[in-house]
């Protein structure tokens, strides 16, 4: 009985709490015009000179023609924030992260050591980070644990400052599979270790999906084949079967959550597009047969290679600690994998931009673009990747992606035109998110 009251009075608390948290959140309910010296509005046209975007509260009111002046708007307040001599674009999108991961090689000591709430709080530290890179939105694919979520709504709330966050939660792994976090570990050891995301058999992996879902998750992450960057001598094969996969897949549609698939092997790329998820991660082996049902299936394709090269120098570093069998796969797939998506990028795959942060270091998304460019990708489709593409994918081209009247005011400054030099967006000078300002220009 008093714990029922206990639950009850938690009920009765939680929409203070949320007003609370709103409350906490910086007033946006004023007028801002921004003039912009250039203006790339929408990813994927081209970009106009000396343009005006007005903003009330958190929105996009409309972008005007020239520098308007606030005066004209006849409203009490309005804020004029000058970036004339700067390049201004949509806030941008990293579709995949992992914002609670430390990063380095002690991630065998990080998941046996650290607490739910450690991650959270390094998962804060991380999230400023990552918006003051000028990544606005971020899909998490994949994180250990539950402080993923209240992570997620705190932001959301207004109580820390990051980037909107999708996440999957756990993710789906076989049993001593990649993502199943207690291989190699002595006997006595795995069952603490293990997570409500390892699932094998249909009706097992139905279950998983339904429970991640129950906790909170956004999108529904299945370890497809086996990775490159884990301890399990399991390979880069396929690892879940067909008709797992297929499970998988319909139970999370049916619930209304779309699914991301971590897939190297060919086989096992094209067994998950065959299955119907909505991205594929990596796909360092993608064949020519993986081509045809991306165009056949419309799925996108989530590079990561910034993370690939981080890994390859990891490996041909004698000192950094990383084991041989490590070594080996990541020798094998990294160059291949820029390889492959350079390939599918010119037979017409829709390019997601994603980093897996939390492997490299976070606030670096950025590094992502050089990479694209260097495979064979424009900088405007490089920039559309990571703001188009990547909204469309994660279902919220309606508020984000670009900067359009009825959009949330999520909008980005660099000192330089990243059309001609892609590097500039290394250096984010200004980020506003929701009509919230982050990261001002120091004059």
């Amino acid at each position: 009985m008093q714990r029922f009251f206990c639950v009850f009075a938690l009920c009765l608390a939680l929409p203070a709490i949320a007003q609370h948290g709103n409350n906490n959140a910086p007033e946006v309910d004023n007028w801002i015009v921004i003039h912009a010296g250039q203006l790339l509005d929408i990813p994927g046209e081209a970009p106009r000179n000396q343009q005006s975007i007005i903003i009330r509260g958190e929105q996009i009111v409309r972008v005007e023609n020239g520098f308007t002046d606030p005066d004209s708007l006849a409203e009490e307040h309005v804020e004029l924030i000058d970036l004339s001599d700067q390049f201004v674009l949509p806030g941008l999108i990293d579709a995949h992260d992992h914002i609670t991961a430390r990063p380095g090689r002690v991630k065998r000591i990080w998941d046996t050591t650290a607490s739910d709430s450690m991650r959270a709080l390094y998962g804060a530290h991380y999230a400023k980070q990552t918006l003051e890179a000028g990544f606005t939105s971020v899909r998490n694919i994949g994180s250990i644990g539950e402080s993923i979520y209240a992570l997620r709504d705190a932001i959301k709330l207004g109580l820390i400052p990051g980037p909107r966050l999708q996440t999957s939660g756990n993710y789906l792994s076989v049993t001593g599979g990649h993502g199943d976090r207690a291989t190699g570990f002595r006997w006595d050891l795995i069952e603490p270790l293990e997570h409500d995301g390892i699932c094998d058999g249909a009706d097992e992996c139905r279950k998983a999906v339904r429970k991640l879902i129950r906790k909170g998750s956004d999108w529904i992450k299945v370890m497809a084949t086996g990775g490159v960057n884990s301890e399990a001598q399991t390979g880069i094969g396929q690892h879940f079967t067909d008709a797992e996969l297929t499970a998988i897949v319909d139970t999370a549609h049916s619930l209304g959550r779309k699914v991301a698939a971590h897939a190297h092997a060919a086989g096992g790329v094209n067994a998950a597009l065959r299955a119907g998820v909505d991205s594929i991660e990596h796909g360092a082996f993608i064949d020519d047969e993986s081509i045809r049902l991306f165009k056949q299936t419309g799925t996108s394709l989530v590079a990561t290679l910034s993370v690939g090269d981080h890994v390859l120098q990891i490996a041909n570093d004698p000192d950094s600690g990383m084991s041989e069998g490590v070594r080996i796969k990541a020798r094998e797939a990294i160059p291949t994998m820029m390889d492959n998506v350079g390939r599918a990028y010119r037979a017409g795959v829709t390019i997601v931009f994603g980093t897996d942060s939390g492997e490299p270091e976070h606030g670096r998304n950025a590094d992502e673009f050089l990479f694209l460019v260097q495979v064979g990708m424009s900088e405007m489709d490089a920039i559309k990747a990571a703001t188009v593409n990547a909204a469309e994918l994660m279902g919220v081209a309606d508020s984000v992606g670009s900067i359009e009247a009825g959009k949330a005011a999520d909008i980005i400054a660099v000192a330089n035109n990243p059309l001609d030099d892609i590097s500039a967006l290394q250096q984010v000078g200004f980020v506003m998110q929701a009509g919230r300002v982050y990261k001002s220009i120091q004059q």
